[in-house]
């Protein structure tokens, strides 16, 4: 059995192109492994707080050695990371705001990067630790010309990011699915929608 980690971080509940498409991404996924399990966090529903000055200490501190406090301040990086390790495709859920992830996106980001849990270094390399086979990321965009080549292409720290970063940590499988334009008009948007899910349904049918 595939156990999925669903990460949702737009700030759109009903209306989230991002997540309508996540959500056909997991119906695909369902009905071709439907033993399959999704484990979902929803980081706009329940939002994950800054790092902390003891936090940031105790993720430098080793476990033997951390304090009382120190234990309370990882404790919730700790969860992040065993749901992470736990799973062995990461689905995300990402629309830009203002060229970048969402800040609750960067939230969790910054509770799992973690040296000697998600990366490790020696001195001289770093070190992916990550056990995630694969990540799935659609990314919703308002406007259009976000991709390579658009006109806005230079302005798109979204995927670049979310690449090198999944890459960092040892993700070696990592597919992007966009949808731009969803300022747009209705027909346009659900036109290049259909465009996506047939992406995404092809993707899924070539695992």
């Amino acid at each position: 059995m595939t156990c999925i980690l669903r990460i949702d971080s737009s700030s759109r509940i009903e209306n989230s192109h991002s997540r309508q498409l996540t959500d056909y991404w997991q119906t695909t996924w369902l009905k071709k492994y439907p033993d399959d399990r999704i484990v979902t966090r929803d980081l706009a529903q329940t939002p994950l707080p800054h790092l902390t000055d003891i936090a940031i200490a105790g993720f430098y501190t080793p476990p033997e050695q951390q304090s009382a406090a120190m234990k309370t301040a990882t404790a919730l990086s700790d969860q992040l990371i065993a749901e992470l390790q736990g799973a062995d495709i990461l689905l995300l859920s990402v629309p830009m705001y203002n060229f970048s992830v969402p800040s609750a996106l960067k939230a969790w980001i910054d509770q799992i990067v973690r040296i000697g849990q998600t990366f490790a270094y020696d001195g001289s390399n770093f070190e992916g630790l990550v056990r995630v086979k694969r990540a799935h990321i659609i990314c919703a965009y308002g406007s259009g010309g976000y991709l390579a080549g658009g006109s806005f292409a230079d302005f798109n720290f979204l995927e670049p990011y979310l690449q090198g970063l999944f890459s960092f940590l040892g993700i070696k499988e990592i597919e992007f699915f966009q949808l731009q334009g969803t300022t747009g008009e209705p027909q346009a948007i659900a036109e290049q929608t259909k465009q996506v899910q047939q992406a995404i349904a092809q993707a899924i049918a070539a695992v």
